[in-house]
């Protein structure tokens, strides 16, 4: 009996040893499995945040249509867009450029709108407005210090010495159309980024050099319509300045508390920019200023006088300006400007200017090389001429330059049209035309808006027919020709309205 009792007791014993351990395994896996849920749950949201991120940052990177809130660029302050309904000014100031240039023998020379900025600061000077506030400096990837040219005779004078063009008969002439940058304060007709036509004359020293480049610009601008006056002075050799710059000083000192406070800086650092001031409070002091003409030696004042015997020979009418003395460093002798006839003379009115450079070879390690040319400013030409055109001769030179328009209506009438115009084109005639349109009424619309006197209208009629409508613009009158006779009818348009291209 004592053996069956121990044995009860100890199937007792393992019982509730097991339940409890049943009841602990089923406690410990229902919350794992809650944990796994919200693991999965955080992934998902942070992938989908991911994505919306990743398609924020295309629309705003890459698709600029599907980003409403993007801003157009705004155009940079001081610069310029040169629009269609600018192009007539600018195609005839090249063309006389071009024509006046080689008339005197000069050839086309490009150089590039970068430089070193060395070139620019060893040629200008420092302590001039250019180098010291207006150059757009620079580093290139390689650490170089680029500018972007504020001018374009040191480029010339590089690409001279550069390609050994002093081993050709000289003076070498060289003339240049194209754009220079100066971080300028913008007003009317001064840009940033303005154009020069510009000549220059290298390896010759003789005043009937001088002459010629003055003689060269002035008639530019007299072909253009602008009537110009020269101002006119000399500055001397570097001795005959170093003479007058004791004077000049000793002069700017007793007035220091008249002048502004750039021109305060330049007595000590470089005096003969006080006259190129353009500040109102310095002109009376600059008036008054001892005049360098009286510091000149025998030969520059000789050279100087044998220019303005040129210039009454070739009745080159001129101002003897004793405060000229340009803004650069690297001038040398005779210094001139041009500005319109009856208008203020002021710095910012020249319509351009120039003047010899002898010693500009040797600033930038070159030979000793005689130098003269000129610069004219683009941008202040074109504001005088549309100052000077008036309703009238607007009108004519649209009857001149647009005397024919072509309309067409249907597709079939836009591919004869197409043809016909490329036709007149080869044989030498532009007429006006926009394709795109549909509407003979809208075609017609602009046909009054660009003042021709004549519009030629194909349809689909006129292609069957061969046949095609030329209408008065004027009295509203149609006559029908075929489209043989079209060439002739247009030769005649255009001999008593137009030019030919």
């Amino acid at each position: 009996m004592p053996r069956k009792k121990t044995k009860s007791k100890t199937t007792k014993k393992k019982t509730t040893k097991r339940k409890p351990a049943r009841k602990k395994t089923t406690k410990k896996k229902t919350p794992a499995k809650k944990k796994t849920k919200r693991k999965t749950t955080t992934k998902k949201k942070k992938k989908t945040a991911k994505k919306t991120a990743a398609t924020k940052k295309m629309k705003t990177a890459g698709d600029i249509r599907v980003n409403k809130k993007a801003k157009t660029p705004s155009l940079l302050r001081g610069m310029k867009d040169l629009l269609p309904k600018d192009e007539e000014y600018w195609l005839k100031m090249r063309h006389e450029a071009e024509s006046i240039s080689n008339v005197y023998g000069y050839g086309k020379i490009e150089t590039p709108i970068m430089e070193e900025a060395s070139l620019f600061v060893r040629s200008i000077g420092r302590g001039t407005d250019v180098v010291d506030k207006e150059m757009y400096i620079f580093e290139d990837r390689d650490k170089t210090k680029i500018a972007l040219r504020p001018e374009a005779t040191a480029s010339v004078m590089r690409s001279y010495i550069s390609h050994g063009m002093q081993t050709l008969p000289q003076p070498v002439k060289v003339w240049y159309l194209g754009p220079m940058f100066r971080h300028d304060r913008p007003q009317a007709g001064r840009f940033r980024q303005f154009h020069q036509f510009g000549c220059e004359s290298i390896g010759g020293h003789d005043p009937v050099i001088d002459a010629e480049l003055i003689i060269i610009a002035y008639n530019f601008l007299k072909d253009l319509g602008i009537n110009t006056t020269v101002h006119v002075n000399s500055i001397g050799t570097l001795d005959d300045r170093q003479n007058y710059i004791i004077e000049l000083v000793g002069y700017l000192r007793s007035k220091r508390g008249y002048l502004c406070d750039d021109c305060k800086r330049r007595i000590n650092k470089n005096p003969l920019r006080v006259l190129d001031c353009k500040q109102e409070q310095c002109q009376p002091v600059i008036e008054e200023a001892p005049q360098i003409i009286d510091w000149l030696s025998d030969k520059p004042k000789d050279f100087f006088m044998k220019v303005l015997e040129y210039l009454d020979e070739l009745e080159v009418p001129y101002v003897l300006q004793s405060t000229l003395v340009r803004g650069l460093d690297y001038y040398t002798d005779t210094v001139f400007e041009f500005y319109e006839e009856d208008e203020e003379q002021k710095s910012q009115n020249a319509l351009g200017g120039g003047g010899r450079y002898n010693g500009l070879s040797e600033q930038i390690g070159g030979q000793e090389t005689p130098g003269c040319g000129f610069a004219l400013g683009l941008e202040r030409i074109v504001s005088v001429m549309k100052k000077k055109e008036n309703k009238e001769e607007n009108e004519e030179k649209k009857e001149v330059s647009n005397p024919i328009y072509f309309a067409q209506l249907g597709e079939l009438a836009r591919r004869g049209a197409l043809k016909m115009i490329e036709e007149l084109r080869k044989q030498g005639y532009a007429v006006k035309h926009n394709l795109a349109k549909h509407s003979l009424k809208s075609q017609l619309e602009l046909a009054n808006k660009f003042g021709v006197k004549y519009c030629f209208i194909l349809g689909q009629k006129e292609i069957q027919d061969g046949t095609l409508i030329v209408r008065d613009m004027d009295s509203g009158i149609q006559e029908i020709i075929d489209q043989s006779q079209m060439m002739k009818k247009v030769a005649d348009i255009f001999d008593k309205h137009g030019k030919n291209i």
